[in-house]
């Protein structure tokens, strides 16, 4: 009900007998106002200011590298820099925790390849064991530094073809994760013959959220162990890594996992299982490699896929990386080209040498392959079948196209293998591949003769950007810059391809 002029109050009634007239008094009210406004927001700002810089505050942040994890107390600015920093610092070597499957009896062995890629006080994590080593072994320093497996007798195995040990070894994930160290974001699992290429591993695992759960590996190569086992596991050979959080998810159910799946074969197959429990599939990445293969892996690695090379495994099933030497020295050998370029280590190339018709394909800092007669980019880019698969020692099939080494001498490359390296001014390296011992029967027709007089290539290339991996993916290009005609030494460079550019055969 609406009030009558007599009847509303003068808001200013009670000053009507105030000496001051009525407009003197609104503007005293008004500078009384902003004065109190000046004041309160002076006060405000001062009382944030000794909140935010005191010694005394008490403020909290997210640790283990992990926005949604533990809470820790900062009590500095200098603790509050320094844990900023710590939780949105890009991923390194020292946010991986590897957790290594061995045995206490094989261990000496196996450890040679182990010590290849571990790096002391810079690589964590550790070999688990079956048992503690005998009183008599002193543990080598350059080994990770081992821990003994819990005992794992209450478990069901029922698989009638397999070994109990994979119920120790799919428990490493949980033992690890339950060490509690700091600075965790990614925990990796391998075999204790399982060579990593640890900067190629962070650039691949830089790429991921480690806030978010991945489950992140490699299949088989042979077909019939993927339809066997799984296509939907990371394979524990190739290795495999798991982001912080969905580990917390893990161990929380593995026990139980462990049982419901008694009659898988492998550790990894019953990790496998429970990650399709909580929900989370396998992201491949085409450089885990489980060499789940026989004979010689040299057309695998000739022909890599377009991705960093993450792991080998099982190199002591296939002949040794590079003709004349054991094992472990190939291993080592590669390795060399590895440390001076990860990114570019087996990333393949190929081009034409126009003036000869000659097809060349280079994988970087491990072999060149040259055709004294065209080839198209779809052949080139096709692994040569030097290799059976894993099971049957069958020719195929594989998970991955390959193509027939002709028994004819005058249908076979002329190979080169990897000599050395030297780095350029400028950050660059030049490779030097060269011809091992040639078979008796060679091809006589003249354009394998003319290509016989090639003794060596020399391949200079920029350090490849890890940057690289974060774009959408293209091989790069080659291309012939001397062809060898006074020396019998053909110099190459790759390089980015230019705009437009393809390599097609003239």
């Amino acid at each position: 009900m609406s009030q009558s002029a007599e009847n509303v109050e003068d808001p200013f009634k009670p000053w009507k007998y105030i000496i001051f007239s009525p407009s003197k008094v609104t503007d005293a009210l008004t500078v009384l106002m902003k004065g109190l406004f000046l004041v309160c927001l002076l006060t405000s700002i001062s009382f944030v200011s000794f909140t935010f810089f005191s010694t005394t505050t008490k403020s909290y942040v997210r640790s283990s590298g992990c926005v949604d994890q533990t809470l820790v107390h900062y009590s500095s600015t200098n603790d509050y820099q320094e844990t900023y920093d710590h939780l949105y610092e890009s991923t390194n070597i020292s946010h991986i925790l590897f957790g290594i499957g061995g045995s206490a009896k094989t261990w000496n062995n196996r450890r040679r390849y182990n010590e290849i890629w571990w790096k002391p006080n810079i690589t964590r994590g550790f070999v688990w064991l079956d048992e503690k080593p005998a009183e008599n072994v002193i543990w080598p320093e350059t080994s990770p530094p081992y821990k003994v497996s819990e005992d794992t007798s209450r478990f069901e195995y029922t698989n009638t073809y397999g070994s109990r040990s994979a119920v120790r070894l799919a428990r490493i994930v949980k033992q690890n994760f339950e060490l509690g160290l700091d600075n965790v974001r990614w925990f990796v699992m391998g075999d204790d013959d399982t060579v990593f290429f640890t900067e190629n591993l962070v650039t691949v695992l830089v790429k991921y959220d480690h806030n978010q759960m991945y489950y992140i590996g490699g299949n088989s190569e042979s077909v019939e162990q993927d339809v066997i086992h799984s296509y939907t596991m990371g394979y524990g050979g190739g290795g495999f890594a798991i982001s912080y959080p969905l580990a917390a998810e893990l161990v929380r159910l593995l026990d139980g996992c462990i049982n419901r799946y008694a009659s898988l074969y492998g550790s990894d197959q019953k990790i496998g299982g429970c990650m399709m429990e909580i929900g989370v599939p396998i992201t491949q990445e085409l450089g885990f490699h489980q060499v789940d293969i026989r004979g010689n892996p040299y057309g695998l690695l000739a022909a890599h896929p377009l991705a960093p090379m993450v792991s080998l495994h099982h190199l002591d099933h296939v002949q040794p990386l590079f003709p004349g030497m054991n094992r472990i020295d190939s291993v080592k050998h590669l390795v060399e080209a590895y440390t001076s370029d990860p990114s570019r280590a087996v990333q393949h190339n190929f081009c034409y040498d126009i003036k000869r018709n000659w097809s060349i394909s280079v994988s970087w800092g491990y072999t060149i392959q040259l055709y004294p007669y065209l080839v198209t980019g779809k052949d080139l880019a096709t692994p040569l079948r030097t290799f059976l698969s894993w099971r049957s020692w069958s020719q195929d099939p594989f998970t991955f196209n390959t193509r027939v080494l002709s028994i004819d001498p005058c249908k076979r490359p002329v190979i080169y293998f990897f000599d050395g390296v030297t780095e350029l001014d400028g950050g660059g390296t030049m490779t030097s591949y060269k011809r091992p011992l040639q078979p008796k029967k060679q091809c006589e027709n003249d354009s394998y003769l003319q290509a016989a007089l090639i003794e060596a290539f020399n391949v200079s290339a920029a350090i490849l950007d890890t940057a690289v991996w974060k774009k959408a993916p293209r091989r790069q290009c080659c291309e012939v810059i001397n062809g060898g005609d006074l020396d019998g030494v053909v110099q190459m460079k790759i390089r980015g391809c230019d705009q437009w550019e393809s390599v097609t055969p003239p």
